[in-house]
């Protein structure tokens, strides 16, 4: 933004006080009669834990997310408003021109001012080497700008009759920022957010986020997080923000949802557990706070919108285990590797998600070449997380809702390809498994080998991942509407989800 001289004349310098030395009478050039104005989808990425080895990715169709580190970004730089005097009119007085008289708002009269910013000062003596002192003096201004102008002004304003300065006023000591700003969710956040650190027998781990789910010492994270020290001989730690250590151990891990739940040896007694919202709830554009450790950096916020709801994302712990899915939150938060088991927080404070996968735009297996944040961070609805949660909490195991029926992705489907081919019923089985469960639930709702469902419930089905996405979100026993295209004609069905227990199958 700049402003402009529109050829506005320069008032006459009004006469000096008496108290002052008379300045030399200056001619006054004539005006001219007639003056003009002068104008002055890569593939979905997973996993947020900077590992300290690095692992094989898992090897398969699903998608694995890999964070590589972000390209730092040069920041902004402030605009100034550019004063620019205008030239000299010709016939005009010499360059200076006389100093601006105060304007009215400042303390003078109405009309053209009021008492003048200073008094003119007679001309000072000539000195040898005065061309080079004014070239210097000259250049300092080009070069100072902005500072060269408001110097010009504190100086000059200081000769004046009287003062105008304003101090600023101190800041209360009792300042408190609000409860429903940034600041303020993240004040009270932080002190219920660990940094995991997990490491297994063999010396390779990582660092993830976790958060207090309750006050007996039980944290809610991501299972790749602490899928290095679930083996034997593995070592985990909760560090606080107040930089308090404490050992852990695993309770239960649900690989396909990708949620683990681990609990504090020692627990203190002052746990202050994380409210939790509903994800259900959640609206496009509502405001997100992440907190979590990326590349290690502990106790980090940042912030963004919910960009989109139900995502289906597939994503592997990087371990060659086998792949986890989602119908994820997805977020433009920065997430980076470390923020993997963090809270995804509302502008209530609230818990509405797990952070668990960023979409890359770079390659490579993990502790190989890992991807930062571009914007595409995707959380598991903690709806979802929550019952996950207490069924590894009572039995130390995950239970699945299944509808009976192997899918496989289709080429050419899945998120980002545009693709509504939906997801196929395998046409064979292998010698552990048919297509088809035989008195299971597909094979109950009529559905046979190479029907492509194309509709769980009220989601388009589009790939593989997407239908496992979706029927993940609900609970074995609930009624679903399901459709499917038979020889190019659809049907709709209703279908009674079953169960499976573990991450054994």
């Amino acid at each position: 933004m700049s402003t402009e001289n529109e050829g506005t004349a320069v008032p006459a310098v009004p006469p000096a006080p008496s108290s002052a030395p008379a300045a030399p009478p200056t001619p006054a050039a004539p005006a001219p009669s007639d003056a003009a104005p002068g104008e002055a989808e890569s593939p979905l990425v997973h996993e947020a834990v900077p590992q300290s080895s690095g692992a094989a990715p898992h090897p398969g169709p699903d998608p694995v997310t890999e964070p590589m580190p972000a390209t730092p970004v040069a920041p902004a730089q402030p605009a100034y408003a550019a004063h620019e005097a205008a030239p000299p009119q010709s016939g005009g007085a010499g360059w200076p021109p006389p100093p601006p008289t105060l304007p009215s708002y400042g303390g003078g009269g109405a009309g053209n001012g009021g008492e003048p910013w200073g008094a003119p000062q007679p001309p000072a003596p000539r000195r040898r080497g005065g061309g080079l002192i004014a070239a210097v003096v000259a250049a300092a201004l080009v070069a100072g700008g902005i500072g060269g102008a408001i110097g010009y002004f504190a100086a000059d304003r200081d000769n004046g009759s009287g003062s105008t300065t304003v101090a600023s006023s101190d800041t209360p000591k009792d300042f408190k920022r609000d409860p429903g700003t940034v600041a303020g969710v993240a004040a009270k956040s932080l002190p219920s957010v660990v940094t995991i650190d997990a490491q297994g027998s063999d010396g390779e781990g990582g660092t993830g986020t976790g958060f207090i789910y309750d006050k007996e010492g039980h944290i809610l994270t991501n299972n790749h997080v602490v899928a290095s020290a679930a083996s034997g001989g593995g070592k985990l730690t909760a560090t606080f923000s107040n930089g308090k250590k404490y050992e852990a151990e695993v309770v239960g891990r649900a690989q396909g949802y990708d949620v683990a739940v681990v609990k504090l040896k020692n627990a203190p007694s002052d746990l202050k557990p994380l409210s939790l919202g509903d994800s259900d709830k959640v609206a496009v554009g509502d405001s997100t706070i992440a907190i979590g450790a990326p590349f290690g950096l502990s106790n980090t916020v940042t912030t963004g919108i919910i960009s989109a709801k139900n995502r289906p994302v597939a994503s592997s712990d990087g371990q060659k285990s086998k792949s986890s899915y989602m119908s994820a939150l997805q977020t433009d938060a920065s997430i980076n590797p470390g923020n993997s088991g963090g809270p995804l927080i509302n502008s209530a404070g609230a818990v509405i998600g797990i952070n668990s996968a960023i979409q890359s735009a770079g390659t490579g297996g993990l502790g190989q070449s890992q991807a930062g944040s571009i914007g595409l961070g995707f959380a598991i609805p903690i709806n979802q997380a929550k019952n996950v949660a207490e069924q590894l909490i009572k039995t130390g195991q995950p239970v699945y809702p299944v509808i009976g029926a192997s899918v496989g992705i289709q080429q050419g489907s899945g998120p980002g390809t545009g693709s509504t081919d939906g997801a196929q019923i395998s046409q064979q089985g292998n010698a552990s498994q048919q297509p088809i469960t035989p008195g299971g639930p597909a094979d109950k709702a009529g559905l046979k080998p190479g029907d492509v469902i194309t509709k769980f419930g009220d989601m388009p089905i589009d790939s593989g991942p997407t239908l496992i996405s979706e029927i993940w979100t609900h609970k074995p026993g609930d009624q679903v509407p399901l459709t499917f295209k038979r020889g190019g004609k659809e049907t709709t069905v209703t279908i009674t989800l079953g169960e499976r227990k573990g991450d054994s199958n």
